[in-house]
């Protein structure tokens, strides 16, 4: 069905495009005057113009709705009756030329809770009396005893009742690492079981469990936003009595008919409809040409009225994968390098990603592979145990050299554990031998970034599903005040309703599912695309195609150059009318010159907004070179 929607929304679109190739045509004819046994102009009037008077009536007749084209439609019928056709086919041209160009700005795709809903798992595996039985995922109730096997998908809400694992939480708060979990441990439906099999108690299921939460969310969050309205049609009310007022006031006084129908003719707001589609159309070409793809027509309009940007940390103002930053021997017998070595060497087979992330930096710290062990034991939940060169490596938690009587002094690790840094603990033959730490690591162009959003005066706000510290460690260097950590995905929209209520329009920036509702209740949501995921792509206004954060900046500067221009248009817009409808009561202006001088208007509108097209800010770099 949706498909089928859009198949049928792009052959609207191209049946549009191809009636105005040819009234284009017809009107070229009839300025040519060339001897047809009809005014060509009349295919202008059929195919553009009868479309604008039939939607004109089924506004007024069904809801009294008075737009931009109600003027337009009286405007053509006067411009017909008077037998001026080319005026009425030119107005008619032009009006449709402009409605084009929104439809063209405003069409996007409607998909992404879809997706959410193809995550919630279908069946699950219900323990009794020692017996597995799947059953669909909506049958499960509170208190049953479920097992979930590596690899699978939680099917609801839990607790933890026997066993050890790491489950993969990025769906609900967008860390970067998965969590160890134990007996006792609360787990959520949509997260994935990445190594043990467990058995949990069900606590949450159906419409309670996580992943319908997050269903609802995003549902609620895109029927609660705002559209902008067309200024015409905001204005038509206003416009279609002083046209009126003006046009029957002339023809009383003067007692030609042909003024007021000037007059109507020079009142359709032609120029002022083509102000904001052209200026957002090159705009939109702009930003696509630095990687930005605009979904929502009106995301731009929106952008340059933000106040506030929020961004998810993970993947988006870092790489979102672990990179070693420091490896701390604490034996005199094990140099750090050896350390290294042999911490590589325990994870070579490991398919932990903080294993595999020590292993691969190992890799590129040392030029060569990781060591092969001749003994390897995954033990979930804990970390590696590993027979290396003739030693006994463990590499894991406190739990796993716990667990095997190594003792350890937390002191070392804790100033790493306090910036919020992942501890890999190594013991070797049985005795504390280092640790190895790691974080997840900006990226090179976001303190610019950062500092260049300050200058254009919007407030950068740091949300995200991390720890305190971890936040607290990423906001620091790059000097952002505002932060929120720990945060489920009900948190981060509930903190862009807060600011939003308080008057603070708020721009979203994220590329986890996590990040979906929030992106939709933003008044812009922007995903990354390069490493999002597509629900996010699907719930944001504005997708960041290869990841490129410096341009972030750009993009917010060329909103608000882009409302500047519509501002120029429409400006420039109703003084042309003004001076046109004072020249059409004065009688130096009759209905075809009327139309000229109009669609002169609508080609400034169409340069001015074209200038856009290959507009961007020096930056201060560029000015020294």
């Amino acid at each position: 069905m949706k498909s089928l929607e859009k198949l049928l929304e792009w052959g609207g679109i191209k049946r549009d495009i191809a009636f105005l190739v040819i009234s284009g045509l017809a009107l070229m004819l009839s300025l040519m005057q060339l001897p047809f046994p009809f005014n060509p102009a009349w295919v202008a009037i059929l195919l553009c113009g009868v479309p604008i008077v039939l939607e004109a009536v089924i506004g007024l007749v069904t809801a009294f709705d008075i737009k931009a084209d109600v003027l337009v439609s009286i405007a053509l019928v006067a411009a017909v009756f008077i037998g001026e056709t080319f005026a009425a086919g030119e107005v008619a041209f032009i009006m449709q030329l402009g409605a084009l160009l929104e439809e063209l700005t405003v069409a996007k795709a409607r998909t992404g809770i879809e997706k959410l809903v193809h995550l919630t798992p279908r069946t699950a595996r219900i323990v009794n009396n020692g017996r597995e039985t799947m059953v669909p995922a909506e049958q499960v109730k509170v208190g049953d005893r479920l097992r979930v096997l590596p690899g699978e998908t939680i099917p609801v809400d839990g607790r933890i009742v026997s066993g050890q694992t790491s489950i993969n939480q990025a769906v609900m708060t967008g860390e970067s690492l998965p969590v160890d979990k134990r007996e006792g441990d609360e787990v959520s439906s949509g997260t994935v079981n990445q190594y043990g099999s467990f058995d949990m108690e069900a606590t949450k299921v159906g419409e309670d469990s996580s992943i319908q939460r997050m269903i609802r969310l995003v549902q609620s969050a895109d029927a609660g936003k705002a559209k902008i309205v067309g200024l015409a049609d905001r204005w038509a009310t206003w416009i279609v009595v002083i046209a009126l007022a003006a046009a029957g006031l002339t023809w009383l006084i003067t007692g030609e008919i042909i003024r007021a129908v000037t007059i109507l003719v020079v009142f359709c707001p032609c120029a002022l409809v083509l102000a904001t589609p052209t200026a957002i159309m090159a705009a939109i070409g702009n930003a696509t040409k630095h990687s930005f793809l605009v979904r929502e027509g009106d995301a731009l309009e929106r952008l340059a009225k933000v106040t506030d940007v929020a961004f998810d940390k993970t993947g988006t103002l870092t790489y979102g994968t672990p990179k070693v930053v420091a490896v701390k021997s604490v034996s005199e017998a094990v140099s750090e390098e050896d350390l290294y070595a042999l911490a590589a060497g325990a994870e070579a087979r490991s398919e932990h990603p903080l294993g595999k992330a020590i292993v691969l930096c190992y890799q590129q710290y040392a030029q060569r592979n990781a060591p092969i062990p001749q003994k390897f034991t995954m033990l979930p939940g804990r970390g590696v145990k590993a027979e290396l060169s003739g030693n006994t490596v463990l590499a894991g938690n406190r739990e796993l050299l716990k667990e095997n009587g190594v003792e350890w002094n937390m002191q070392a690790a804790g100033e790493y554990l306090t910036q919020g840094c992942t501890v890999t603990y190594i013991a070797v033959n049985g005795k504390a031998a280092g640790f190895i730490a790691l974080a997840d690591t900006l990226r090179a162009e976001t303190p610019v970034m950062i500092a260049e959003i300050k200058q254009a005066g919007v407030v950068p706000v740091l949300l995200t599903g991390d720890h305190k510290n971890a936040a607290k460690q990423i906001a620091g260097q790059l000097t952002v005040t505002e932060l929120w950590a720990d945060c489920l995905p009900e948190d981060k929209l509930r903190y862009i309703e807060i600011a939003q209520k308080n008057g603070k329009p708020v721009c979203m920036i994220g590329d986890g599912i996590n990040d979906a509702p929030a992106l939709k209740k933003a008044y812009v949501g922007i995903a990354m695309g390069g490493v999002g995921s597509d629900i996010a792509m699907d719930a944001a206004d504005i997708v960041l195609v290869n990841d490129d954060i410096k341009e972030l900046p750009h993009l917010l500067l060329l909103s608000k150059r882009m409302v500047f221009t519509i501002k120029c248009n429409l400006t420039f817009s109703m003084a042309l009318n003004f001076v046109a409808i004072i020249l059409a009561i004065t009688g130096v202006l009759n209905p075809v010159v009327g139309a000229l001088v109009h669609n002169a208007g609508s080609v400034f509108v169409i340069v001015n907004s074209a200038l856009l097209l290959k507009w961007r800010k020096r930056r201060r770099t560029d000015r020294s070179r």
